[in-house]
């Protein structure tokens, strides 16, 4: 199993940048595609007369290019990509034609009526993507915190419990985050400038020390754009909303 699923990776990635090894990989997922059309159709998809198989191997590509291994299984990325420009070209059709029935029925057991699955497939697709952003963006920076002798266990034990010390920990973060030269260094030197911090900031040194790998945590997800995680350190941010960081 584990070897199929590194063959089809390398399949993909090499789809990514080849049209021929894209359309290849079309071909050979052609059954699976087809599958997924007959579903949402409630009845066999035939290729060159049904425009929804051609809709659905489009979607196929699509998912091809815009799939990493971050994101979870290929296949149940693409399945909900593939229903979900199905949906999209029904509401289209609906839209612009005013020939399609937004209560036909599909084969899909979660989705007894296109009328159901309209919002429910679209909240489905951003989930699974919102989940694989997050899953990607964790990995990523868990790795750059290796760089910097952190791991996240660590930083769960070395998080502040009372809020004074989380406050002086988020005084240190505001002073580092507004200093560009510092937040350069430190990225350098892979170091907080606690004794800098302390003496500028009032907090006292050995608060800083004791939590010096947190600092170095929330510090970071303050570089190279950790979106994801920045939202969630100021969700924990004792500051009120609006101030910074």
């Amino acid at each position: 199993m584990a070897d199929k699923n590194n063959e089809l990776m390398e399949m993909i990635y090499k789809a990514k940048n080849n049209s021929r090894e894209a359309d290849n990989l079309v071909r050979l997922y052609m059954g699976f595609i087809k599958s997924e059309t007959t579903k949402f159709l409630g009845r066999e998809a035939v290729l060159g007369q049904d425009d929804e198989l051609s809709i659905a191997m489009i979607a196929f590509h699509e998912a091809v290019l815009d799939y990493s291994r971050f994101k979870g299984p290929f296949i149940n990325y693409a399945r909900l990509h593939i229903k979900h420009r199905l949906i999209d070209f029904y509401r289209k059709e609906k839209r612009h034609r005013g020939l399609i029935s937004l209560d036909t029925e599909t084969e899909y057991e979660d989705s007894p009526a296109l009328v159901d699955t309209l919002e429910e497939t679209k909240n489905e697709l951003e989930e699974f993507k919102a989940l694989s952003d997050t899953k990607a963006e964790i990995k990523e920076y868990s790795t750059q915190l290796e760089k910097f002798s952190v791991d996240l266990t660590e930083i769960a034990e070395n998080t502040p419990k009372q809020k004074r010390t989380l406050n002086a920990c988020f005084k240190a973060l505001e002073y580092m985050v507004n200093d560009s030269r510092l937040m350069e260094n430190f990225l350098k030197t892979r170091k907080i400038p606690i004794t800098e911090i302390s003496k500028n900031t009032k907090v006292d040194k050995k608060t800083l020390e004791r939590h010096r790998k947190y600092l170095v945590a929330i510090t970071l997800a303050y570089t190279n754009g950790y979106d994801i995680i920045r939202n969630h350190i100021k969700g924990i941010n004792p500051k009120k909303e609006g101030e910074n960081p």
